[in-house]
Order: C-alpha cells, then sequence, then structure tokens
C-alpha cells in the first residue's frame, strides 16, 4: 500500500509541476489553478456581472474569489466561507468555519446584506482516493451548498457547485431541477480529465 500511495503522490507532483495552469497562474500572481475552471465556465455562460453579490463556500486558497472581484466591480460584494485559514482579499469578507456547523451557517446569514446573485462552491471533501468514501461525501457537501443557496439566493439567481462523478449524483441533479429554470453539467478545460470533478450550474432560482 505504501509503494502504490507513492508512486500516486510522484504522479501527482509530476503532473502538478508540469500542467500549464499551474504555471499560468504562478506567473500571473494567481492563488491556484482553479481561478481558470472558474473563468472557462463565466466566458461560456456569462454568469458573473457588475454590482453582484456572491458567496463562495469553500473559498480556500481564494482564487474563485479572486475573479469573482474583478467581474463584479467596487460596488459587488463576497462573502467567502472556508474550514481553512484564507489570506486577506481586499473586497472580500471572509468567515473561516465549517459550513456542516450551524453556528457556521447562521455567521453566513448574519453577514448578509441582501438576497445574493450567486452561491459558487469549489468545495472538496479531504480525498482519500476511495471512490465509495469520496463521491458520498462530495455529495453530502454539495447538499449543504444547497441549503445555504436556497436560504440566500434571491429570485432567478445562479448556484455553481462542484461535485464527484459517481452514484448519487443523478439525484442531486434531479432535484436542483426542482427549483431552477435550468440546470447543466460543465467540465471546465481547466479541469484534469482523469478527475471526476464536475461542476453542476443551476440557473433561475424559483423559490
Amino acid at each position: 500500500m505504501k509503494k502504490k500511495r507513492s508512486i500516486s503522490s510522484r504522479r501527482w507532483l509530476y503532473e502538478h509541476f508540469t500542467d500549464r495552469f499551474v504555471k499560468d497562474a504562478q506567473l500571473n500572481n494567481l492563488r491556484s489553478r482553479a481561478w481558470f475552471k472558474l473563468r472557462d465556465i463565466d466566458l461560456k455562460y456569462n454568469l458573473l456581472k457588475d454590482k453582484m453579490h456572491i458567496i463562495d463556500l469553500g473559498s480556500f486558497p481564494g482564487s474563485w474569489s479572486q475573479y469573482a472581484l474583478h467581474k463584479i466591480g467596487k460596488y459587488g460584494y463576497i462573502i467567502a466561507c472556508d474550514i481553512n485559514l484564507m489570506s486577506d482579499i481586499p473586497g472580500v469578507f471572509f468567515i473561516q468555519g465549517d459550513i456542516s456547523i450551524q453556528e457556521t451557517r447562521m455567521h453566513i446569514l448574519q453577514l448578509l446584506k441582501k438576497k445574493v446573485d450567486v452561491v459558487m462552491s469549489d468545495i472538496s471533501p479531504n480525498l482519500t482516493g476511495i471512490s465509495t468514501i469520496d463521491i458520498p461525501r462530495s455529495i453530502f457537501l454539495a447538499n449543504l451548498v444547497f441549503e445555504i443557496a436556497y436560504m440566500t439566493l434571491s429570485n432567478k439567481g445562479i448556484l455553481l457547485v462542484k461535485i464527484f462523478q459517481g452514484l448519487g449524483v443523478k439525484n442531486f441533479f434531479n432535484k436542483l431541477q426542482l427549483y431552477f429554470n435550468i440546470v447543466k453539467v460543465c467540465k471546465p478545460v481547466a479541469s484534469r480529465n482523469r478527475s471526476r470533478e464536475i461542476f453542476i450550474l443551476a440557473i433561475g432560482f424559483k423559490k
């Protein structure tokens, strides 16, 4: 088992440091390659606009907030939340907390100035490499993100959430169809081909 993990770790390190998106992120002073995932989806669907109010869940290290901030302008507003401490981004209000804990969810609600236009989440569970563990954990987190979206989204609002492909994802997709006018599956170019991650985009919230 140790030998297998060692080979897997070496492969990940090789892929990481030869990855063009990692290199581009470093060259452009971006917080991570995830910046390009949000950019790909935003450019395709024209999601983020001036003056929007946004909640960014699973925000560490901050690349999605970093991207969104430049799209929403000085009159926009971002609340970011992650269990890990995120370095400050001027113009982004950060909450360190676990969204599975009610206190964290209440903290987010208390900070809202009004209903938000977008809830976006690149959140991921701690990965074991065992799909029968990782996929249910991912779906659990996606459902928590939806609960927060349900409480905070304005009419016709947008939800963008990462989830791992596998058993149970179709049920989550079908649930979103009850609450949104349009629901799509996205696989941005910056998402690694062998990764199980996909992004579900739900547009037009109808509470």
